[in-house]
């Protein structure tokens, strides 16, 4: 385990230099003004207001990952962060033609009970756990930072997760997750299949939507994908999810204060979007 303490602007692209966090009378808008735009993300997605988009069948998303030898598992004291080093892409879909988008990062979000935890809801249902795949436009850009508030920039694949069977491709990061309690730990874990993260090829359906970062700096233009279908994980491996705490070790807190992950940002507008589905 590296004992190392990170900088958080190393992995969160922009201003994120500032302090920001999920307590109650944080305004986020205030340090970064994109956060004041009209296509925020996260939304509530209304199934009955989804339109169909048949176009979508005839170009179906394509991702094409590889297996990411070492790894990087980072508790930035936001989330768990998944730094890949292999080049993973995705086509197609509602993409642009002949632009590819290359996978940056896997990060989670998730609550302290099984009632609620997703940044989006469906329905206004909440799940235990959302986990995102964070990518940008290769064609186009040469980075991440580079991408974001662009055209066609950004794109985030979004899996909702419920409490089940334990989830054997998340194994190699919950096994790991003991080491990184405090803020600022890092892991190198020998290889991880971003693949596993995927649905069956089968279950197509999705929703499509442009939003923005759930994150400041919250830039627009951001291509959100979500599958229909939820992803399982254990109630032991998401407890472990539970255990990791947002503060440094050995940092003094309020008393009784629990610097853990409890926090997830208010719903923006959903009446503004046009949503597509598969069925």
């Amino acid at each position: 385990m590296a004992d190392n303490v990170i900088d958080e602007s190393d992995y969160y692209p922009g201003k994120d230099h500032l302090h920001w966090g999920y307590q109650e009378g944080v305004e986020w808008g205030l340090l970064f003004p994109e956060a004041n735009g009209e296509y925020q993300s996260p939304i509530n997605l209304n199934s009955r207001e989804a339109r169909y988009d048949r176009s979508l069948l005839n170009a179906g998303l394509s991702p094409n990952y590889v297996v990411c030898r070492d790894c990087e598992v980072i508790n930035d004291g936001h989330s768990v962060r998944i730094m890949l080093r292999s080049k993973s892409v995705v086509t197609g879909g509602p993409l642009p033609s002949d632009h590819e988008f290359e996978l940056h990062e896997v990060c989670f979000h998730w609550g302290k009970e099984n009632q609620r935890g997703s940044e989006h809801t469906v329905n206004f249902k909440a799940f235990p756990m959302e986990l995102h795949l964070i990518h940008w436009n290769s064609t186009l850009f040469n980075c991440l930072e580079d991408a974001l508030g662009k055209n066609n920039g950004v794109l985030i694949i979004a899996l909702f997760v419920q409490i089940g069977k334990e989830h054997m491709g998340l194994k190699a990061i919950t096994e790991v997750l003991q080491d990184l309690q405090y803020k600022g730990k890092t892991k190198i874990i020998p290889c991880f299949n971003p693949n596993t993260l995927l649905p069956d090829p089968l279950l197509r359906d999705y929703w499509v939507y442009e939003g923005s970062l759930t994150t400041p700096p919250c830039s627009e233009k951001v291509t959100w994908i979500l599958y229909r279908y939820p992803l399982t994980i254990s109630q032991i491996q998401i407890e472990e999810f539970r255990r990791l705490r947002s503060h440094l070790k050995g940092a003094e807190l309020p008393e009784g204060a629990i610097a853990c992950f409890t926090g997830s940002p208010e719903l923006g507008l959903d009446s503004q979007w046009n949503y597509f589905t598969l069925y």
